[in-house]
C-alpha cells in the first residue's frame, strides 16, 4: 500500500510540467529591455497598424493582428519588438531583437498555454539567430532559413515563426520611414 502511494506521488510530481506548470511569465518586458540595452533602453515608440502596414501584418499572421498599435524601441539600426500571438488558445509574449534586418535574438517572455512551452528554450530560439526575410520574394515576407519544429508544440512553433516574420517586416517598414 505504501509503495503504491509513493509511486502515485512520483508519477504526479514528474507529470507536473505536462499539466501547465511550465506556463507563466519568464521575464518582464522591462527586464528584457534592460538586458538588451544594458540598462539604458531608448524611449518607447509607437507604430500604428493601419493602411498597408495593417494589410501586410494580416498577410503575415494569417489573420488580423490583435493590436491597433505596437510598441518598439529603436537605437541606430537595432529595434526591439514585444509582440504576442495565440498558440492554441492563449497568447505567447515574445521579445524580438532585430539588428541590421536580421534577428539577433528571440525570447519567450510569457507563455500561457498548457502545451508547447518547449519553444522557450534556447535549443529552439537559437535557430532564429541571423534570419532575415527572403530578398528574392520581397512581398511574401518569408524567412530565409527553415525553423525546425517541435513534436507536440506545432502551434507554438508557428506562433513564433509568424511573430519573427512580423517583427522583421515592421523593422523594415520603420527603417524606410525613419533615419537610423
Amino acid at each position: 500500500m505504501k509503495n503504491s502511494i509513493k509511486t502515485i506521488l512520483v508519477i504526479c510530481l514528474l507529470g507536473l510540467p505536462l499539466f501547465g506548470f511550465s506556463k507563466g511569465v519568464y521575464q518582464t518586458d522591462e527586464a528584457f529591455l534592460n538586458e538588451v540595452f544594458s540598462g539604458n533602453a531608448p524611449k518607447t515608440q509607437i507604430l500604428w497598424l493601419s493602411g498597408n502596414v495593417k494589410i501586410n501584418a494580416t498577410k503575415i499572421m494569417g489573420h488580423a493582428y490583435s493590436r491597433l498599435r505596437v510598441k518598439y524601441w529603436k537605437r541606430g539600426i537595432r529595434t526591439v519588438w514585444i509582440l504576442e500571438e495565440i498558440g492554441k488558445e492563449k497568447p505567447i509574449t515574445t521579445g524580438i531583437v532585430i539588428d541590421d534586418n536580421r534577428i539577433e535574438r528571440i525570447k519567450v517572455l510569457a507563455f500561457r498555454e498548457t502545451r508547447g512551452w518547449e519553444v522557450k528554450h534556447p535549443f529552439f530560439t537559437n535557430q532564429f539567430r541571423g534570419i532575415q526575410l527572403k530578398s528574392t520574394q520581397p512581398n511574401a515576407y518569408l524567412l530565409d532559413q527553415p525553423i525546425d519544429g517541435i513534436t507536440g508544440a506545432t502551434l507554438s512553433v508557428n506562433a513564433l515563426r509568424k511573430l519573427s516574420r512580423l517583427a522583421l517586416y515592421l523593422d523594415q517598414y520603420v527603417a524606410e520611414k525613419t533615419p537610423a
